[in-house]
């Protein structure tokens, strides 16, 4: 997919955790290679061409056409699975495949926690220990090596966080109204909720409407929180992001 994913298990035997790793290592390489547009033999770079249909497909691409279609409706378009004419769902699959990961890896006997990282989006279940939970620094768009907050999933059994922004890819979000890449005020969009598959989808959505539009807008989700970093150096959060931070 282009990035680095890394793993952090806690608990559980460690035989068990080395095959649920391995397990969750290959889902990450097949959806990689079902997923992939930058490889022509790709499902989806076929299905893209016209060679298959979605039924002729392997069942996950159905399930991440159908998350990207959601994501679509619940932004009113912002979101999108097509690009330049063609079907692009890999806004969806990165979060999707890393969520899948943590979740096979958390079904593990004895497993207590577990962080995925996928490019710095992250899928955090459990704790890492009793009565500590997991925290996430959210880097600083403006200030490399600088951290724009801290995240805490305290008192939550389930959190992702996903950013997105030009700070490490450049302007590399696409306006699904014009096909252009997307001009805004942002430069950063960092969401907080239950799974990963959704706070990606609405970091992109939300860079793609700006600040104003995008806050109002994330503002209006169920167990949803942001923080948003405009080029001009506002941040601007959603009401509830105080009891996130940590």
């Amino acid at each position: 997919m282009g990035t680095v994913f890394s793993f952090d298990v806690r608990g559980g035997a460690p035989e068990a955790v080395r095959a649920a790793l391995d397990a969750a290592v290959a889902g990450l390489h097949r959806a990689d290679a079902v997923f992939s547009t930058y490889r022509e033999d790709s499902e989806v770079s076929r299905l893209a061409r016209g060679e298959l249909t979605v039924a002729a497909c392997a069942p996950e691409v159905a399930e991440v056409l159908e998350l990207g279609a959601e994501a679509e409706r619940v932004s009113d378009g912002w979101f999108s699975t097509r690009y330049r004419g063609s079907v692009d769902p890999t806004g969806v699959v990165k979060g999707w495949a890393a969520e899948r990961a943590a979740r096979l890896l958390a079904s593990v006997d004895g497993v207590c926690g577990v962080s995925v990282n996928g490019g710095g989006d992250i899928q955090l279940l459990g704790t890492p220990e009793p009565g500590r939970p997991w925290r996430v620094g959210v880097a600083d768009p403006l200030r490399p090596g600088g951290l724009a907050a801290v995240v805490s999933a305290a008192g939550a059994p389930e959190l992702a966080v996903a950013t997105s922004g030009t700070a490490e890819r450049g302007a590399h979000i696409t306006d699904p109204r014009t096909g252009r890449t997307a001009v805004t005020d942002l430069v950063s969009v960092t969401v907080v909720a239950p799974r990963l598959t959704w706070a990606d989808c609405w970091a992109t959505a939300a860079f793609a409407m700006g600040s104003r539009a995008g806050l109002a807008w994330l503002d209006s989700l169920p167990d949803t929180e942001a923080l948003l970093v405009t080029a001009g150096d506002e941040v601007r959060c959603t009401a509830g992001l105080a009891t996130r931070l940590g």
